[in-house]
């Protein structure tokens, strides 16, 4: 999946995180995903999803996922980083940097000249993706999306 990503230990406090290249279980992405309080995806399309990705790194401590991201896209003209995730508990540590730049380090091996790297950031977490030179997009060019399925207003 990734290019060989030799595990990566993060020590803070009295605990050791290692990151490694896996996907995480699907019952381990529901997981974080609850945890940041993201909502709630079918466990079979959370399966298909993960099968899907370019490169994935997981945050590790006991044995337990404290943290994952993932990147996504065609391999070649288009890349996005999903779902950069660390548990509450874990976050300010360094973890969601370290996991960032292992998913930066597979995109730069990758990329071609003007290929395109998106993500879609949360509230507030902008400053954290600028340090690794990403840019909001101007008001004139806004990003776009939708939810599936599509709400209709009755």
């Amino acid at each position: 999946m990734c290019d060989p990503v030799h595990p990566d230990t993060i020590r803070h406090m009295h605990d050791t995180v290692t990151i490694i290249e896996r996907l995480p279980t699907v019952e381990e992405y529901q997981t974080l995903r609850q945890a940041v309080g993201w909502p709630a995806v079918d466990g079979s399309v959370v399966a298909s999803g993960l099968e899907n990705t370019l490169c994935s790194v997981c945050a590790v401590e006991e044995n337990a996922i404290v943290g994952c991201g993932r990147v996504l896209g065609d391999g070649g003209i288009y890349f996005y980083l999903q779902d950069v995730i660390v548990l509450p508990t874990h976050q300010r540590l360094g973890i969601g940097r370290r996991i960032t730049d292992l998913l930066m380090g597979y995109v730069s091996r990758h990329a071609g000249h003007n290929s395109f790297v998106g993500l879609m950031a949360a509230a507030g977490v902008a400053p954290f993706y600028e340090a690794f030179g990403f840019a909001v997009r101007p008001a004139d060019r806004p990003g776009m999306f939708l939810m599936w399925p599509l709400q209709q207003d009755a």
